[in-house]
């Protein structure tokens, strides 16, 4: 997927922002210990079905993984994403990687 937009992660505000110029989307997250819970994402309407949740997630995915932590996907869309992606499954807590 080519990436069009720069995501941020906005640590003051636990969440990572996609700058659409006149609007952000972003999802929202919990931290915890050596985990991300990715608890919400957010696109505005007039920007849905273009992709940039998409992007979002992936870039959010990207940065995740450069920082070694695991994921929690509590947000369906992000469930939806990975599902749809087995190749970031390997991020994802489960009962086996808690135990690491």
């Amino acid at each position: 997927m080519e990436k069009k937009h720069t995501v941020i992660d906005n640590t003051a505000e636990k969440r990572y922002e996609l700058d659409l110029g006149d609007d952000m989307a972003l999802i929202e997250y919990v931290l915890g210990k050596g985990l991300v819970v990715l608890t919400h994402t957010e696109v505005p309407p007039k920007y849905e079905g273009q992709g940039i949740g998409k992007e979002l997630v992936l870039a959010a995915l990207e940065d995740i993984r450069s920082k070694g932590l695991l994921v929690v996907p509590q947000c369906p869309f992000v469930g939806a994403y990975i599902r749809r992606h087995p190749e970031w499954m390997d991020l994802v807590l489960t009962a086996e990687s808690a135990k690491r």
